[in-house]
């Protein structure tokens, strides 16, 4: 169904290759950066201080959701080339739990210095409204907003299910005894659920896990029924055919996903949300120093635009968006927007976006 790619094969020579190359020219670099400094330094007032150069130090990265899943791949496809460009080793750790409100309380947390910093998905922009977190991306500083994915449904094998057709008519016959795979309240599962209940009868169990990926593996093991998912968590497995997909979440063609049906072939009214997908980005806290600032984002924004990483991106199914700053922020109260009022004409919010002073769409 999906065709197998040649590119991926050859990921680790390309990648081994990207990053020697990186290297050489990040020793040339800072050969270059003591010189200057040195000459800064000769020509500076007796007395007077010259600012230490960021980063000094090695950072902690953390990611939202848990090993495996989309959040997790992209995380660790970036890493090492942003490396590359600050010259320091970015830790990682996963810190999943309360469909991403642990990593964001946690690094929210920690001191405003630019050395932590939260790989993370679109699931805080909806935690005021469900009542998860009294924080959201208004609180941290978009480094960079990686690429956008695509979501599918997809179902186990051994379901008889062809079609999402089959899959409602099911679940419309059998109400509350369908399992679906959610990663929590504020997760593209949960989203995509709601969304399916606005458009017709679609009463269904929902089953959390820590992530996609562990969801994905319950999916196989038949623990539960169907799961919305990203693309980039469950391109493989489709390609494999260890999973049957069923929709993709859209409502134009989508590259390499010919053949699977679009979302509104069987559920037209659907339509009225799209085009909607999840999000992949880096943020800190938004007080970070503006030197900090100024490094993370150019780092990150280098990383992206290197052909290693958008090729595999691409062959993962995500879409390339590299932006930050300003014109992030617009892109986030967009998503914000469009999804928590979604939400909240449906009755799975808790509290209403007015409150919160999210404007409708």
């Amino acid at each position: 169904m999906l065709a197998e790619d040649d590119d991926q094969k050859q990921s680790s020579p390309i990648r081994q290759r990207f990053i020697d190359n990186k290297r050489g020219a990040h020793k040339v670099k800072k050969k270059l950066y003591r010189i200057l400094s040195t000459a800064v330094l000769t020509g500076t007032m007796a007395g007077a201080s010259f600012a230490a150069d960021f980063p000094e130090k090695d950072f902690q990265g953390v990611i939202m959701w848990g090993a495996g899943g989309a959040m997790d791949n992209v995380a660790r496809a970036i890493t090492p080339i942003v490396e590359l460009e600050l010259g320091k080793s970015i830790v990682l750790t996963n810190r999943a739990g309360g469909a991403g409100a642990i990593s964001t309380n946690f690094v929210n947390s920690r001191p405003s210095d630019g050395y932590t910093l939260l790989y993370g998905a679109e699931n805080p922009q909806l935690h005021k409204v469900l009542g998860l977190s009294k924080i959201d991306y208004a609180d941290f500083y978009p480094v960079n907003i990686l690429a956008r994915g695509v979501a599918v449904i997809v179902t186990n094998n051994d379901k008889p299910w062809n079609s999402l057709k089959d899959l409602v008519a099911d679940v419309q016959a059998n109400p509350g005894e369908v399992k679906m795979g959610s990663t929590g309240p504020g997760g593209l599962p949960f989203v995509v659920g709601a969304m399916l209940k606005s458009t017709t009868d679609f009463d269904v169990r929902a089953v959390p896990f820590d992530g996609e990926g562990p969801g994905i593996t319950a999916l196989q093991g038949g623990h539960v029924d169907f799961m919305p998912a990203g693309l980039t968590a469950v391109r493989e497995h489709i390609r494999a055919g260890r999973v049957k997909p069923l929709a993709v979440v859209s409502d134009e063609p989508i590259p390499g996903l010919e053949d699977i049906p679009l979302i509104t072939t069987d559920l037209p009214d659907f339509k009225q949300f799209l085009p909607w997908g999840p999000f992949y980005g880096i943020f800190a806290k938004r007080d970070i120093p503006n030197d900090a600032k100024t490094e993370l984002t150019d780092a990150f924004s280098k990383a992206a635009s290197e052909e290693a990483f958008g090729r595999f991106m691409a062959d993962f199914g995500a879409v390339m968006v590299n932006i930050s700053g300003e014109v992030a922020d617009a892109y986030l109260k967009h998503y914000q927007s469009v999804t928590t009022w979604s939400l909240h004409n449906v009755g799975e919010t808790k509290m209403s976006p007015e409150e919160f002073g999210i404007p409708k769409p």
